[in-house]
């Protein structure tokens, strides 16, 4: 397998000191107090917080862990993200497609030098195809956090949605580190089911030839209790310290290249085929 080489700390090569962003105050980002799709957002993170168990969790890993999904190249799962808008989101009401663009185009002006980056932008979100097939949005979007331990206090609407969740009543499942071992690493965690992990799990299937840091940003990019929130660092190893700098870079792009400016996908598909050629080349399995 070809090794990409990584260049210095993220962290010190961008670093905007700018309040605002697409002409959007930072901090009206993320905004799950008020706005036009609050009740779409609370009532998807309702439903999400209700229903993403342990059992629940281990049930979607192993249906989809062998990838028997459909056969396509990233292109058509790409072009299917036409189709879906993100019902967790309180700052984007178009479809995802557009979103992957804009985040890809921003970590390519921030880091030109690095392709398998811009890549990641495209491809991160790529999992919410499983929106298209069956699966509620619940099982899909939305920031993620560990089942199978105590819900820590960033996790969005933590106090008002897990009232229903069965897993609450269990006591294995709510002490600190519940049925994990301190510093296990998160790569041995449960993780609520979404996107993330699927797609995760799609490049894993189809040997992506792209960097580890690049598997960590699509597989904990929504992971905002823990790259954001900076809780569960007790179930944190190393590795995952070493990567955290990486997943946070990668979240600026994420969230402050979301305008209602939408680019050409048509003037754009040319430059990232090249990538898609070069990293991932082909029908994959999904």
């Amino acid at each position: 397998m070809k090794v990409v080489k990584m260049g210095c700390d993220p962290s010190e090569i961008y670093q905007p000191d700018v309040e605002m962003e697409n002409g959007k105050l930072k901090e009206n980002y993320r905004n799950f107090k008020e706005g036009p799709l609050r009740d779409r957002v609370y009532n998807t993170y309702l439903l999400m917080h209700t229903n993403q168990t342990v059992e629940f969790v281990q049930k979607k890993n192993k249906e989809y862990s062998g990838c028997t999904l459909r056969q396509m190249t990233i292109m058509e799962a790409l072009d299917l993200l036409d189709n879906v808008v993100d019902e967790s989101d309180p700052d984007v009401d178009f479809p995802n497609s557009y979103h992957a663009y804009q985040t890809a185009e921003g970590i390519r002006k921030a880091h030109p030098d690095k392709d398998w980056f811009h890549l990641v932008g495209l491809l991160h979100d790529m999992g919410k195809i499983l929106a298209l097939v069956g699966e509620p949005q619940w099982a899909v979007v939305g920031d993620t956090f560990p089942v199978g331990c105590k819900v820590q206090d960033s996790v969005i609407f933590q106090d008002s949605t897990f009232h229903d969740n069965p897993d609450t009543k269990n006591p294995l499942y709510n002490t600190t580190y519940g049925i994990y071992q301190p510093h296990c690493g998160l790569e041995n965690i449960l993780m609520s089911w979404g996107h993330d992990e699927y797609m995760y799990k799609v490049m894993k299937y189809n040997t992506f030839v792209l960097p580890q840091e690049a598997f960590y940003m699509v597989r904990f990019h929504s992971f905002y209790p823990w790259h954001t929130g900076k809780d569960y660092m007790h179930l944190c190893n190393e590795k995952d310290l070493s990567m955290l700098p990486w997943v946070k870079e990668f979240n600026k792009f994420d969230l402050y290249t979301k305008c209602e400016d939408l680019p050409d996908p048509q003037e754009l598909k040319p430059y990232y085929q090249s990538l898609i050629d070069k990293y991932c080349p082909g029908q994959l399995c999904w």
